[in-house]
């Protein structure tokens, strides 16, 4: 009968094998590298379409008289859309909205978003980025069913981890002030009342549901 070999005998070979993963590892594409997801296939342009959410265009996003936002310059697909724009096109004051589709806080606060948009856009716009998101059907599902009226860009592939803006943890906000300059806040709102409160505390403005651009 064949002996098994000793804990001396085993460790050797256990090793060798970890130093093959880890040498396997070392030379891996970086997930931006590797990641394959479309965000603007026919048919999310249509899915986008059908529920009403504007394209994304720089020249909405922000108001005309205030700076570029100091982030990335790095451009991103507009979700269910051709078009493609960099937050750096952002001019302040405005707010970007980090979220997924499999985020429970993210679905909790994207209704009280659009309604920010609805009376408060012209002042200061929305700007949603789909963040890490494999699933861009599932996100234009939840951008639909929350009745968003706001463009959203998409990082499917983490695009922007590559820069010095780190994301951890959604939903984040990022408020772009007049100057350009950005103060980054956790998010998790669920009323009206919290965006309203969360932009003229960190754009330092006096909002007017009834004022235009």
């Amino acid at each position: 009968m064949r002996s098994r070999p000793g804990p001396r005998a085993v460790l050797p070979a256990f090793l060798v094998a970890v130093a093959v993963l880890l040498a396997g590892c070392d030379q891996a594409e970086p997930f931006s590298a590797a990641c394959k997801v479309e965000v603007d296939t026919g048919d999310l342009q249509q899915e986008r379409t059908q529920a009403g959410i504007p394209d994304c265009d720089p020249e909405r996003a922000g108001t005309d008289a205030g700076e570029p936002a100091d982030l990335p310059d790095v451009d991103l697909p507009c979700l269910g859309s051709e078009a493609t724009m960099s937050l750096s096109e952002v001019t302040g004051p405005a707010i970007i909205n980090f979220w997924a589709s499999n985020c429970g806080p993210c679905r909790k606060e994207m209704p009280a978003l659009a309604e920010f948009q609805e009376q408060y856009g012209d002042q200061v716009p929305v700007l949603g980025v789909d963040y890490l998101e494999t699933y861009p059907s599932a996100a234009l599902e939840l951008a639909a069913d929350s009745g968003t009226n706001y463009p959203s860009l998409a990082d499917p592939c983490g695009e922007l981890q590559q820069t010095d803006l780190v994301i951890q943890g959604l939903p984040v906000f990022l408020f772009v002030r007049a100057d350009g300059s950005v103060e980054r806040t956790t998010g998790g709102v669920e009323t009206l009342a919290e965006v309203v409160e969360k932009a003229e505390s960190n754009l330092d403005v006096d909002l007017d549901a009834g004022a235009t651009r």
